[in-house]
This record gives C-alpha cells, sequence and structure tokens, in this order.
C-alpha cells in the first residue's frame, strides 16, 4: 500500500485504513466489488471501477489531520473565511482567484491560524498584509507573530498639503498666439 492510503488495481486507486500504509494486502476483486484483505481481516471494500484511473477514497481511512485538509475544499474555506471577517474573506478569494488548487493549502493554513490567534487577530492580519498587498502565508504568519496586527496602519494620506510648483507656467508662454497671421 502507498503513503497516501491508497492500492492501484488494474490502474484505479481505492483507499484502505491508514493503519496499512506499507503492508502488503490480498485483493479479491470480484465482478462489481474490490475486497481488501490484511490477512484474514477484511480492511476496505469499495465498488469496482469500470475505467483505469478512478478514485475511491473514503475520509475515514485518513488520520484525522489528513481527513480535515481533504474536507477544507475551496468552497468551505470561503465559508470559514466570511466567518473570520472581510478581509479575512478577501485573503482568500485572492489567493484562490488563481490556481486554486495550488494555493488551496496555504489557504487552510491561513484559517488554522485562528485556532492559535483568535478571528478578532487573524482579520486584523489580513487587513494588514491586504494594505502593503501581500497575501501569503507566511507574510500573515509573521505579521501575527511580531504582533503588528495590533499596530495601527500607516497614513494613506500625505501629512502636507502639496504645493505648487515655484516655476510653473501657463502654456501660452511657451507658444506664440495664433491668430491667422503668420510672420
Amino acid at each position: 500500500m502507498h503513503p497516501d492510503c491508497h492500492v492501484v488495481i488494474a490502474g484505479s486507486f481505492y483507499s484502505v485504513p491508514y493503519r496499512h500504509v506499507g503492508q502488503v494486502l490480498d485483493a479479491h476483486v470480484g465482478e462489481r466489488i474490490i475486497q481488501l484483505f490484511a490477512g484474514q481481516e477484511l480492511v476496505a471494500s469499495h465498488e469496482r471501477s469500470l475505467d483505469p484511473g478512478q478514485w475511491h477514497t473514503r475520509l475515514e481511512h485518513y488520520p484525522a489531520s489528513k481527513a480535515a485538509y481533504l474536507e477544507r475544499t475551496p468552497e468551505r474555506c470561503r465559508a470559514m473565511a466570511s466567518k473570520v471577517g472581510p478581509a479575512t474573506s478577501q485573503v482568500t478569494e485572492t489567493l484562490l482567484a488563481e490556481r486554486p488548487l495550488d494555493r488551496l493549502r496555504a489557504v487552510q493554513a491561513i484559517l488554522r491560524l485562528e485556532d492559535s490567534v483568535g478571528p478578532r487577530r487573524l482579520e486584523a492580519a489580513c487587513v494588514r498584509a491586504l494594505h502593503f498587498g501581500d497575501v501569503r502565508y507566511r507574510r500573515i504568519k509573521q505579521i501575527l507573530n511580531a504582533a503588528l496586527d495590533q499596530e495601527p496602519l500607516p497614513e494613506a494620506v500625505p501629512s502636507f498639503a502639496p504645493r505648487a510648483f515655484a516655476f510653473a507656467r501657463p502654456a501660452a508662454d511657451f507658444f506664440a498666439a495664433i491668430d491667422g497671421r503668420q510672420g
């Protein structure tokens, strides 16, 4: 059995309980059912695939930590983020907008930060990350570790009024008036 809790039979993948990782299992391939045995013990049964390349996975076959990862789909992550707050939701949308499967783990890691810091701090860190345009997991974690989420954001508006340019002149000073006469 492979480390991903699946065995391969006729090109299709069938899950078995994770405690059997690394073991050699026996398979009984019936017309409609695949049964997997560890010695005399039936450890899993699945409906047989008709075409190669199909996956048959049961979440209960994974350790709890891996099953939680598989349950957190992009849609579920969006729902969790919206419960935390609008900035966390925007960070999630930004990351999942492009290549969602590549960035799903980062989104899951950001949302797991709520367990250790709470929703208020996670939302404040996401506000800060959005302000500076860097919504990566690593940056949000650094903001939380340095407690920058508790600091006010820098002012976006300059504190001084813009001055008029000292040497500015109107355009008419550079061009002769055209009144129809050529000189």
